[in-house]
């Protein structure tokens, strides 16, 4: 019978660390495996993507796009992760489901503008939801099972002057 106590691996599973710099004897001994001079038998390796002083690549291209600074944050929740959350009890139907409640559930994480409800998967249990989003189709499926969605828009934080 095998003992807890006695499992290792086999032998030669597991390589040891190669220790460099440790004397001519070694075979990793004087330059460490580095070769001879310049810049990548240095520390500090060279800079990835660095072409000698030539332009490097990534600076070449052309930019494109932008970043939109307005753009909301939205965590984003599918009706049938709702509908497994309610199955497995993390969720109750009967009362609200907020960005709180959703929270703790595991659902909607992330998201500082609040919860966006879309249409993915089916919901069958009747439930009203309050949210800072809901797609159209999400709003449907859920007032077609006799639920409701209030959609509130979350206030911005005020401007400091």
């Amino acid at each position: 019978m095998i003992k807890l106590n006695d499992l290792r691996d086999n032998d030669g599973a597991r390589k040891g660390r190669m220790r460099v710099g440790r004397g001519i004897g070694s075979g990793k001994g004087k330059t460490a495996g580095r070769g001879q001079k310049g810049a990548k038998a240095r520390s500090g390796v060279s800079v990835n993507g660095f072409e000698g002083g030539q332009m490097p690549l990534h600076m070449r291209l052309p930019k494109r796009g932008f970043n939109n600074i307005f753009a909301k944050d939205f965590a984003e929740v599918n009706l049938g992760l709702v509908q497994k959350a309610i199955d497995a009890g993390k969720l109750d139907a009967s009362a609200v489901i907020d960005h709180a409640a959703l929270r703790a559930a595991g659902l909607g994480r992330g998201g500082k503008d609040g919860v966006r409800l879309l249409a993915k998967g089916a919901l069958t249990a009747k439930a009203s939801f309050i949210v800072a989003g809901a797609s159209k189709g999400a709003v449907g499926a859920v007032e077609a099972l006799g639920g409701s969605v209030t959609v509130v828009v979350k206030a911005p934080a005020p401007a400091a002057d």
